[in-house]
């Protein structure tokens, strides 16, 4: 099995732990688009240990300085995609750290809620 972020060359690493590593994104939806992914290879969030969920967790802060000081965003959006449904085409768990600067989109209200038409309930 090959999977690139396993293949992930350490000295490339922009910041790790004993659990997790944070690299920029090779497509980045903004500039200083982060991943931070586990060193064990596994699919979903939902396979984490809680101790590998803290790592990432640990290396998330860290990585908030390290763009705050490079780049200075305006915001963040943070998360992961599971399963192809998800959006999720590496099948290796990653969280996405995407800066968000003012101006960036017209308007950036819901954040990533946008991605798809809002589901509409009727109450009775």
């Amino acid at each position: 099995m090959s999977c690139v972020f396993c293949e992930y060359p350490e000295k490339d690493y922009i910041i790790e732990n004993e659990l997790a590593f944070a690299i920029y994104d090779k497509s980045p939806v903004n500039e200083g688009h982060m991943l931070v992914i586990p060193k064990r290879h596994f699919a979903s969030y939902f396979e984490a240990t809680e101790e590998e969920v803290m790592a990432i967790f640990e290396l998330t802060k860290e990585c908030k300085k390290i763009l705050e000081a490079e780049y200075a965003p305006d915001g963040y959006n943070i998360g992961f995609n599971v399963n192809h449904a998800g959006g999720q085409t590496v099948m290796h768990l990653h969280q996405h750290i995407i800066p968000r600067y003012d101006g960036d989109v017209e308007n950036p209200r819901g954040g990533i809620r946008k991605l798809k038409k809002q589901l509409v309930y009727y109450d009775g």
